[in-house]
């Protein structure tokens, strides 16, 4: 966790990123990249002739905004004890975010959450990029405070290839948990088993316990999330649309329910 990546924007949400990378940086010597998205292609509009044009009043206002927020990103940051940098990307979001992000050993984003329901793209910000970049999301529901790396750590592990990469890219964050469980629900359905697993943490020196949850008329996502309340887990790992996406846009599913209900910060890789 040398390189971390965090999304920067004027929403409250953004302090809990900010801290929580410090509070990795600090404990692993990371270098910290913060990104400031100001898009371009936003400004540019249509007519119904076809003609097309460039609002620049409004470009001018986003520009001025991004460029007081790196100023002031940028004051907080010289009083802190980690490297760090500060870009302002002019591409769309995701994209700029997904560039960034190839050489980063870890991507912070925030959940969102409009009218107590979170809908739109903040969360769907985090699980498309876990489908986009080879690091691991950590997503921070929006009114969470900083990720705590001393708490314990639930690991959903349903045997799929998704979730031994969630497991495998989580480790550097394993290691001071006061404690690691691997959790299942109902039948094992993938092809890699738990106690295969449990083997391999050990030989990271991470001593997880197998819990084996029954469903008891719930989904799995419930089950998963009354898991993770009885642990007073501070971290979920998770596999990231093990099913196709489209399947978990129509129908619903394990990443979707997380994306949209989640209390606890999600560690997500696909």
């Amino acid at each position: 966790m040398r390189n971390l990546l965090v999304y920067a924007d004027d929403s409250p949400a953004t302090a809990a990123r900010l801290e929580s990378a410090l509070a990795i940086g600090r404990r692993h010597r990371s270098h910290i990249s913060l990104l400031v998205s100001s898009p371009f292609q936003q400004f540019i509009a249509s007519d119904p002739f076809g003609g097309m044009y460039l609002a620049r009043e409004a470009l001018a206002k986003s520009q001025l905004a991004a460029s007081e927020l790196v100023e002031r990103l940028s004051d907080q940051m010289r009083g802190e004890d980690v490297p760090w940098d500060i870009s302002v990307g002019d591409g769309e979001r995701l994209g700029t975010l997904a560039i960034a992000a190839t050489l980063a050993d870890l991507v912070i984003v925030s959940l969102g959450a409009i009218g107590g329901k979170r809908t739109g793209t903040p969360q769907m910000m985090a699980g498309d990029l876990a489908m986009m970049v080879p690091a691991p999301i950590l997503a921070l529901p929006e009114k969470a405070s900083m990720f705590d790396l001393d708490a314990p750590v639930m690991i959903a592990w349903n045997g799929s290839l998704e979730a031994a990469n969630a497991l495998r890219q989580a480790v550097p964050l394993l290691g001071d948990a006061s404690s690691v469980v691997l959790v299942t629900v109902g039948a094992d359905e993938g092809r890699i088993d738990a106690e295969d697993a449990l083997r391999y943490l050990s030989r990271h020196e991470i001593h997880a316990i197998l819990r084996r949850e029954e469903r008891g008329g719930v989904t799995v996502e419930e089950a998963l999330e009354r898991t993770a309340r009885d642990l007073g887990a501070g971290l979920i790992v998770m596999g990231a649309f093990g099913h196709s996406r489209l399947r978990e846009t129509f129908f619903g599913g394990v990443t979707r329910y997380f994306l949209d209900a989640a209390h606890t910060p999600l560690l997500l890789a696909h």
